[in-house]
């Protein structure tokens, strides 16, 4: 079978799902397609040019179907999708929040995430909104995937590991020596990952809501 762009980054693709991202090269890619990896420079240049392609491709995953009027909602959706996208292709945390992908997809993204906004006037304004939003979403899709690398890695799960740590910690936190951390511990309550998310984006939109004015 001929090569292309398209089985040449979803090759790449699969490898990363598989591996992460230290297991993608343009040697590895063309070992997956069974080709010469000379043949691959003739549509790749470069890894990182391969890498913006993976990025571009699984984006499209983020886009919803329709698009809301509601810009929260519109909003929420977007930060879902991309949590959504980046639990099934844990890569792209690692490449979330760098310099944005210049392709179709990303720019449709882009376009989307602006145009949720587009009824307020000032632009400096919308841009900060954008900014904040992206950064706290970036940040929690972060968090999430390191701590499920840190279950696979260990063997223990979230629960397994407090319970492990719970003699250790029970003894410092005994000192008096952290009584904030302490009410935390034992008065918190302990929500999952997904809860965690859902609350801190709508803290977040609350703070931007706060800060729009339309025309």
């Amino acid at each position: 079978m001929p090569l292309d762009r398209e089985r040449i980054v979803a090759a790449a693709i699969a490898l990363a799902d598989e591996g992460g991202l230290e297991a993608v090269s343009l040697r590895k890619v063309a070992a997956r397609l069974k080709a010469g990896p000379m043949r691959l420079y003739g549509y790749i240049s470069t890894k990182e040019e391969l890498l913006d392609l993976m990025v571009d491709e699984v984006q499209a995953e983020i886009l919803p179907e329709e698009r809301s009027s509601d810009w929260r909602e519109a909003l929420r959706n977007l930060a879902n999708g991309t949590r959504q996208t980046a639990l099934r292709h844990e890569w792209l945390a690692d490449l979330l929040g760098g310099r944005p992908t210049l392709g179709p997809n990303g720019l449709a993204v882009a376009e989307a995430t602006l145009a949720a906004l587009d009824d307020f006037a000032d632009i400096d304004t919308v841009m900060r909104a954008v900014e904040t939003v992206s950064s706290y979403f970036t940040g929690a899709i972060r968090r999430e995937i390191a701590n499920l690398r840190a279950e696979r890695a260990t063997g223990l799960s979230r629960h397994e590991w407090q319970r492990a740590s719970g003699p250790y910690l029970t003894r410092m936190l005994a000192t008096g020596r952290f009584p904030a951390l302490t009410k935390a511990v034992y008065d918190g309550t302990d929500v999952d990952a997904e809860a965690s998310f859902a609350t801190g984006l709508d803290w977040v939109l609350d703070a931007v809501a706060a800060k729009l004015t339309r025309p």
